[in-house]
């Protein structure tokens, strides 16, 4: 029926959400449209003035633009794209402060397709976990692991302070349902954004819930899908990576549809701009992501990537 769900979720959806992990019941999973409601209401509900976040860095933006606008201080924790994007443990530690709120990360990483090994998310999970500090554990692209030996257990499965945010929009490539969700062991975070959501959407929208429930009891389908169209893809990126290396640099991506590729020379604004003008196909530079002008996010999980790669030769070849 076409009416208010439960501003929660509904119960059949958030069942099937809770499912998707080790560790978490129904009761422990809230619903939001899309992820990003889910990032403001975490964010507001824990942070405020006087208040600090490490957030991962090069990130989505909101992770860190929202803690910003609640009036707390975020540092930056910078991946090391030397070392093939990885994570440094020792900065992290050191970022943290007496009045550190929240750390955010986000694996699979956005976006540069980066993935850490277990040892490693166990260590922040063990920096936070001795602090009493939540983690933010931005799962959006989980599922979409190349080797799925090389998948993390989710967050809130290994620290009980930890909210996992998923969302139907990336592997599941379900993006117009605008359903996404958190799932925390902890009730007082629950309780934060339940408080919060009855200011922002109240409640979802009943069919894309539905929709939503149905996508994921034919999730191994959906992902079975998601990763062909991505592998596909990521072989016509390799070859042409390869064949281009005087032009461009990257770490290949381990996880999703995205890369971080490095224009070695040029400004990737300037080169991205003339590419949409001239060809039709759009990447988007690094200054999007506040980290600097010489690289950019490539997206290649879409069916039709091929034809954009051909305009992307022509127009390197008329260069």
């Amino acid at each position: 029926r076409l009416g208010y769900t439960d501003s929660l979720g509904h119960p059949q959806l958030r069942g099937e959400i809770a499912a998707l992990y080790d560790s978490i019941s129904i009761d422990e999973v809230i619903v939001f449209t899309g992820a990003e409601e889910g990032i403001f209401l975490l964010a507001n509900s824990l942070l405020g003035p006087g208040d600090h976040a490490v957030v991962i860095y090069p990130a989505y933006q909101s992770l860190y633009e929202v803690a910003r606008s609640t009036g707390a201080e975020v540092t930056l924790w910078s991946l090391n794209e030397d070392a093939g994007w990885a994570a440094d443990l020792d900065a992290l530690e050191s970022a943290l402060l007496p009045n550190t709120k929240l750390v955010a990360i986000n694996f699979p990483h956005n976006p540069t397709g980066a993935l850490i090994d277990y040892t490693t998310m166990r260590a922040i999970t063990d920096l936070c976990g001795e602090r009493g500090i939540p983690l933010l554990s931005d799962e959006v692209y989980r599922l979409s692991e190349y080797d799925p030996g090389d998948r993390l257990p989710c967050g809130c499965d290994l620290y009980e302070r930890a909210a996992s945010l998923g969302v139907m929009s990336k592997s599941f490539g379900l993006a117009g349902l605008r359903i996404g969700w958190i799932a925390s062991r902890d009730a007082e975070i629950i309780k934060g954004m339940a408080r919060l959501k009855d200011y922002t959407t109240i409640c979802n929208s009943a069919p894309s819930e539905l929709l939503a429930t149905l996508a994921l009891r034919q999730k191994d389908r959906i992902l079975e899908r998601t990763l062909g169209i991505i592998r596909d893809n990521l072989v016509l990126l390799d070859r042409f990576f390869g064949e281009h290396a005087h032009l461009f640099s990257w770490v290949r991506p381990n996880a999703g549809p995205i890369a971080f590729p490095h224009l070695l020379a040029g400004g990737s604004e300037a080169f991205c701009r003339d590419l949409l003008e001239k060809a039709g196909v759009l990447l988007l530079p690094s200054t999007q992501f506040d980290y600097g002008d010489s690289h950019f996010r490539i997206g290649f999980g879409r069916k039709n990537m091929p034809e954009a790669l051909e305009r992307l030769v022509s127009y390197l070849a008329d260069k």
